[in-house]
């Protein structure tokens, strides 16, 4: 990723985390000398964690309990990449077992980020297990990586939570980091790696977190079908978590939909890490579909970070790729492909039974607003309980900031024990 490109999404970043801490409770701000001796200690752990290369390898045997801890170590938070801004937070890398699409136990790894400030809300300290947006397929590309290096832009999201309190789990999903392919989209495996996410933080012994801690969900994009999966497999899969709610933003409820949108424009590229994540979840082999061309790109966007697959896959013909000489979305309307899609369809298999806030962009340009309302209409007719809301803010990007202020004001409500609202009947 060139320089300027890193300063421009850092100083976009630093500039809406300042506004993010707007409305965070008084208990939350420290002095000077405070951020200092912070910084100094996430300068000691990120070293720490600089030689720990072994923390990723995927262990010989694994628990019995999914959420279980497998390790855990020390590690460090920074917003920006001259590690300038750390986090008042107890920061700590953790693997923990859970179990992928097809039944078998995984082992993710993931953050913890309690806040050293006291809690000043309501009851005891809340626990956000945040799903992250698309990263990328590369090992590289774990949010639990990227956020030692002051390189994750979910760090805008995690600085507002923060701030306002919330100890805060980041999953890193299947294959982020270690050595298996990242399931990308793959409903279940995400779902399970977000609820046992939060099973692992619970177990971790920090004071004041423990198994009866209120929980919430939160996502956007990719991160926002992970959200989304999480709350409708919790009643079912994690039935202990004491879940608040869930926020579910920009959701790829409808992947066919989905790659209809994207397929030959600027986001081409979630195409190929879809292909190679949902293959690798069915035990597919890519060839069967793809040529030489099209196989040394899905290997090629398998090691990327998003902001490197993005520019070098922008508006690029599917066609080229596939054997048949379809578009890659045409592929998916029949076949194969579309069993595996309609397995990741989301608001089919279940619904929530917290309530749930799932947000869109009217003129989101990745995902269509239409299939996001659909998905809210069919949790509406199942009995869940949702708020749909909406930001005229355009593109992607434009509606994750957008949204911002309904995730932490929904948060807020379920913290105070507000009743959650529901627009269903408008709908």
């Amino acid at each position: 990723m060139p320089l300027r490109r890193i300063a421009s999404v850092t100083l976009t970043g630093l500039a809406l985390a300042g506004l993010l801490s707007l409305g965070s409770a008084p208990a939350q701000a420290t002095t000077t000398q405070a951020a200092a001796t912070q910084a100094t200690t996430a300068q000691s752990a990120g070293a720490a964690v600089a030689q720990s290369t072994d923390f990723y390898q995927l262990p010989s045997e694994y628990p019995a309990t999914d959420g279980a801890l497998i390790r855990q170590e020390p590690s460090a938070y920074y917003l920006d990449p001259l590690k300038l801004i750390g986090s008042n937070a107890q920061v700590t890398r953790i693997m923990y077992k859970s179990t992928n699409s097809q039944g078998r136990p995984m082992a993710v790894t993931g953050t913890v980020l309690v806040p050293k400030t006291a809690w000043l809300g309501k009851g005891t300290r809340p626990l956000i297990s945040l799903a992250a947006g698309t990263q990328g397929q590369g090992d590289q590309c774990a949010p639990s990586k990227l956020m030692t290096m002051g390189s994750e832009y979910e760090g805008i999201l995690l600085k507002g939570l923060l701030l306002r309190g919330y100890a805060v789990t980041i999953t890193d999903y299947e294959g982020l980091g270690t050595s298996d392919m990242h399931t990308y989209l793959s409903r279940l495996s995400q779902g399970h790696a977000v609820l046992d996410a939060a099973r692992a933080a619970l177990s971790l012994g920090i004071p004041g977190i423990n198994q009866s801690t209120r929980v919430g969900i939160a996502g956007y994009s990719q991160g926002g079908g992970a959200a989304a999966s999480a709350a409708e497999l919790a009643s079912s899969y994690a039935p202990e978590l004491n879940l608040m709610g869930t926020y579910a933003g920009a959701v790829p409820a409808d992947l066919q939909s989905v790659a209809s949108n994207i397929d030959g424009s600027l986001y081409t590229g979630f195409l190929l890490y879809a292909a190679n994540g949902l293959l690798a979840s069915e035990g597919i082999d890519p060839s069967s579909y793809f040529n030489a061309q099209g196989l040394q790109s899905l290997q090629t966007a398998a090691q990327q970070c998003i902001f490197a697959t993005l520019p070098s896959t922008a508006f690029l013909s599917t066609a080229k790729l596939t054997l048949s000489g379809q578009k890659f979305s045409a592929l998916t309307t029949s076949g194969t492909f579309k069993e595996i899609l309609n397995r990741q369809k989301l608001g089919v298999a279940g619904a929530p039974k917290a309530p749930v806030l799932v947000g869109q962009s009217l003129f989101d340009d990745v995902v269509p607003a239409a299939q996001a309302k659909a998905l809210a209409k069919r949790w509406c007719a199942a009995g869940s309980t949702v708020q749909y809301a909406t930001t005229l803010l355009p593109t992607h990007v434009g509606g994750y900031a957008g949204l911002l202020p309904d995730l932490f004001a929904f948060m807020e409500a379920r913290v105070a024990g507000l009743p959650a609202s529901s627009n269903c009947r408008s709908l």
